[in-house]
């Protein structure tokens, strides 16, 4: 057998790679992660997920100070922004979450090699000008902004930013512009319209939040446009030019048409994200990526090099860093010689907004497709106790069920803690539930989750509280 400096080299430490590396660390093998950022966590808990939940959860307080919200709970106060503190609290939460991965790879005894890899073959990778090999390599690289053609980001100057620019804006935008209707632009729209700023959002498609159920979007439009935002569907932007600290944004109709300009304070570039593959020098393994630039896998995470594994965003699939922790697991087990297993079709998918939107499973209309006739329960929020008295009404549950089976195929939710919520349904559809099982499940009162066993009593037309 060859003499390897490693039995697992992983590349990338994001939720995917980090993961991968301690599980691997666990199973007994000797273990190494490349990561070419001064701190680990990849995007995910150093410009992501975690900065911007600390300030969408900030953004929540003031808002609801500000805007009558605590005043009608009897809580009378007037709020000053502190810009420099919020994004202060935002540093820290970062700061401590990535020095806790630190801590757990000196724990496990997960050497960190810090610099970016690059194949020289199979078995070894340059990292920082040095060789090192490993039995088995994983490829957990992550994802980055996708750039929109024409218009270019510069967040030193804060005018025209990506997601990671609109986490480090110091002052207050008088207008943003969102370019793109999904998570990332709702999440960080919302957060500078709750802090004062006017924001317009540009979306290609005819509804926001591509890929949810149809009718969680068309609520979800409404909401957004109670809270302020402004939206522009069926539109693309096409141009924007910076000048005396302003853009002027050029849209036009998505499908033809004359087209008009819009001035903003900043504009976020918003349009998804591509995977991470330039520069790991996979044409040295011979190892090509899809038409999408994503890496294709088989059942195990297996590449089609030997010795080549490849998980997170880098391979087909939601780019979600609770399905690429899954597949870290998954494949640090798989190499280990176990079976890891993760199954994709119950993968839920929430967006951190007030309140939050969660799905799991297939849309109706997916579920239509798939199984022919359905069945449909909806239930809503402002009929749930806690959230009525919360003043927490805005949102339902709606749950999909196969109309042959009663097998639950789907769940989709808008309320204050959805992303809460949205586990009991991933966890109930994971053991193949029926409707009637979780209808039949004794739900805390008063919570919000007993909007779900109602939604399931409406599958079988039999909700008690509408």
């Amino acid at each position: 057998m060859a003499d390897y400096d490693y039995d697992v080299l992983v590349i990338g430490a994001g939720p995917g790679g980090y993961v991968a590396a301690i599980r691997a660390a666990q199973l007994g093998l000797k273990t190494a992660c490349a990561e070419g950022r001064e701190t680990l966590g990849g995007t995910c808990l150093n410009v992501g997920c975690i900065p911007s939940k600390a300030m969408l959860h900030a953004s929540e307080y003031f808002d609801a100070a500000a805007n009558g919200t605590m005043d009608s709970l009897g809580v009378e106060v007037s709020p000053t922004l502190n810009l420099d503190k919020m994004h202060g609290q935002r540093r820290d939460a970062v700061k401590g979450l990535t020095g806790g991965i630190e801590f757990l790879f000196k724990k496990n005894k997960i050497d960190w090699l810090m610099g970016y890899a690059s194949f020289k073959d199979a078995h070894s990778v340059e990292v920082d000008g040095k060789t090192v090999t490993a039995k088995d390599i994983v490829i957990a690289t992550g994802s980055s902004v996708t750039p929109l053609p024409g218009v270019e980001v510069d967040n030193d100057n804060h005018i025209v930013v990506d997601s990671t620019g609109a986490l480090e804006l110091p002052t207050v935008p008088e207008h943003m512009v969102v370019i793109g209707g999904g998570v990332i632009g709702l999440e960080l729209g919302s957060v500078w319209r709750r802090l004062g700023a006017k924001v317009t959002c540009v979306e290609y498609l005819d509804q926001i939040l591509p890929g949810m159920d149809d009718d969680i979007r068309k609520e979800a439009n409404k909401i957004f446009k109670k809270q302020g935002i402004a939206f522009k569907l069926s539109s693309k932007v096409t141009g924007v030019e910076v000048k005396d600290g302003k853009a002027t944004v050029t849209i036009e109709p998505a499908k033809g048409g004359d087209a008009e300009t819009m001035e903003a304070d900043c504009v976020l570039v918003s349009i998804g994200r591509k995977p991470n593959t330039d520069g790991l020098g996979l044409d040295a393994i011979g190892l090509e990526t899809n038409e999408r630039g994503q890496i294709e896998i088989d059942h195990d995470f297996r590449t089609k090099v030997d010795g080549v594994w490849a998980i997170g965003d880098v391979v087909p699939g939601p780019m979600l860093a609770h399905k690429a922790e899954d597949e870290g697991i998954a494949v640090a087990e798989n190499i280990a010689g176990m079976t890891g297993i993760v199954n994709h079709d119950i993968i839920p998918n929430v967006v951190y907004t007030w309140p939050e939107i969660a799905g799991v499973g297939l849309t109706e209309a997916q579920a239509k497709e798939k199984y022919g006739e359905v069945k449909v329960g909806k239930f809503p929020m402002m009929a749930n106790s806690r959230a009525k008295t919360n003043h927490e009404g805005d949102g339902s549950v709606k749950i999909i069920s196969d109309a042959k089976s009663d097998r639950v195929v789907g769940v989709w939710c808008i309320a204050v803690p959805a992303g809460t919520m949205i586990a009991q349904a991933a966890q109930a559809m994971e053991f193949g539930a029926t409707s009637e099982d979780i209808a039949y499940t004794s739900h805390a009162h008063p919570t919000h989750s007993e909007a779900i066993k109602e939604a399931a009593m409406a599958v079988q037309g039999k909700p008690i509280h509408i």
